[in-house]
């Protein structure tokens, strides 16, 4: 505890000054103007007595985000483990992933709204596509630079299979796949919160829009605050889980 303390003195202090700063500005300054910038106690109070309805919210976003994630978690890293392992295929489709990937997924709302039946299931294919493409584009590149030492002791044991999949290429590009799961999460907090924004009718997206509509700012800061506690507790437990899951990296580095 105290070497987190520590650690995060300075982080606390700019937030702590943020916080100072936005209450003496609203509160003995007329410099902004106080309907978009309400003072601190009004957005506390306003958090509070809209808590039931984010956390409604908050599991509203959940029931998009996680059938997203856990499509993209295994197309991504099934479909990189293929194209990593089998060269001629990847320099087939290498050009048309490195067109495509590059694409916001926002691009595709259009036909994700007409093909689909639902909003839900249009929202959960948009977070896929943008959850997918670094998730296969990081296996891919993880496994194409595996070690090349590890390739040869496999054939020296006769390590084939599942076995070869699972004991030496998937530990060998965790890293990179890891690395891409990061980034797709960012990625999915980032389109959800704007999809939610355009035509969802609840959502941690929706709260924000709903209250801007209606110009109560105090209720669009609860709900920024809100988003933002929510995705710094989620960002910062996959980074514990990651720091866990590749502990051999830490104790080669020290």
């Amino acid at each position: 505890m105290i070497n987190i303390v520590k650690k995060y003195t300075i982080t606390v202090f700019i937030v702590l000054a943020v916080i100072a700063a936005w209450v003496f500005i609203t509160t003995y300054s007329s410099l902004l103007n106080p309907v978009i910038f309400p003072p601190a106690v009004k957005i506390i109070e306003s958090f509070i007595s809209a808590i039931g309805e984010l956390i409604k919210g908050f599991f509203s976003s959940m029931g998009l985000l996680i059938p997203a994630l856990v499509a993209a978690l295994i197309l991504g890293i099934g479909g990189g483990l293929f194209f990593g392992l089998h060269e001629r295929w990847r320099e087939v489709f290498s050009p048309l992933f490195h067109t495509v990937s590059p694409l916001p997924p926002t691009l595709f709302i259009p036909y994700a709204i007409a093909l689909l039946p639902t909003f839900k299931l249009a929202s959960i294919a948009i977070l896929f596509i943008g959850a997918f493409w670094p998730i296969f584009l990081g296996t891919i590149q993880g496994v194409i630079l595996i070690d090349r030492h590890y390739w040869d002791n496999t054939r020296t044991i006769g390590l084939k299979g599942w076995d070869f999949i699972w004991k030496v290429v998937l530990p060998a590009s965790s890293p990179h796949i890891l690395g891409g799961v990061g980034t797709s999460l960012t990625l999915s907090f980032i389109v959800l919160i704007m999809a939610e924004m355009f035509g969802a009718q609840s959502g941690m997206g929706h709260f924000v829009l709903y209250y801007t509509d209606f110009s109560q700012y105090d209720y669009v800061l609860a709900g920024i605050i809100f988003n933002s506690i929510i995705i710094l507790i989620i960002i910062v437990g996959f980074e514990k889980i990651k720091k866990r899951i590749l502990f051999w990296m830490n104790l080669k580095s020290e």
